[in-house]
């Protein structure tokens, strides 16, 4: 099964540092889906508009995270695309493990550095008299930037957790053998994933997340097998 590119269907944005970020059209179906799932949440539906923007403006800054750590080992890093699963930035670092590894580590690290950051924006930057929405807007961004962590970070490939074991692996199996081991286990994930989010969630969106992960890893372990066999 060939999936089509992401950036079809895309649209600029904007450009900074010489990095083009762009949007997918689906994006904004899938946002007015997500902001009518949790106007509930609020009393006025600005704030979930605010919310699902904000979560965006997280992903935005770890893909930059990403971006930026290319560059800064002398790979390229020219586009960042936003569309309903998240944030893709298309980074080509240098074949070497530690390049990969600090390029894809950089990523989760924004996510890091956000948690006191924000922690300390809900603890001491909210008035007394703030509203509950505002309350309620400002304690949902952290669990966001840490739930986005956690995610990440899962030894599941392709997602940031399995390429770093991809490349932790690499120092001593080399890179094809890694990638094998690590799309290995990001097959055995991705479909814990997609079991955990029909039980649980019931999510679609969850749902076809985890099956583009498990479609991706499966692409990469056949990648593997094909370069151990040559």
């Amino acid at each position: 099964m060939t999936l089509p590119h992401p950036q079809q269907g895309a649209f600029p944005l904007f450009r900074f540092k010489g990095i083009q970020v762009s949007l997918h059209w689906s994006w904004l179906l899938v946002a007015l889906w997500q902001i009518q799932r949790h106007r509930g949440d609020y009393d006025a539906v600005i704030w979930a508009v605010a919310e699902y923007l904000s979560l965006f403006a997280i992903v935005l800054l770890h893909e930059f995270g990403h971006a930026f750590a290319t560059r800064q080992v002398g790979g390229h890093a020219e586009n960042i695309l936003l569309w309903p699963f998240g944030g893709i930035a298309f980074v080509n670092a240098p074949h070497r493990p530690g390049a990969h590894l600090w390029s894809i580590a950089a990523g989760p690290l924004v996510n890091v550095a956000l948690i006191p950051v924000l922690y300390l924006a809900t603890r001491f930057g909210l008035p007394e008299d703030a509203s509950a929405d505002a309350a309620t807007f400002a304690f949902t961004l952290q669990f966001i930037n840490l739930g986005l962590l956690v995610f990440n970070i899962l030894p599941i490939y392709p997602m940031d957790g399995g390429q770093m074991l991809q490349a932790l692996l690499w120092f001593k199996l080399g890179f094809a053998k890694a990638l094998l081991i690590a799309s290995g286990i990001g097959l055995l994930g991705g479909a814990a994933l997609m079991l955990l989010a029909y039980a649980y969630t019931g999510s679609l969106l969850s749902m076809l997340l985890a099956g583009f992960l498990v479609l991706n890893c499966w692409k990469a372990f056949q990648a593997a097998r094909q370069m151990l066999a040559a």
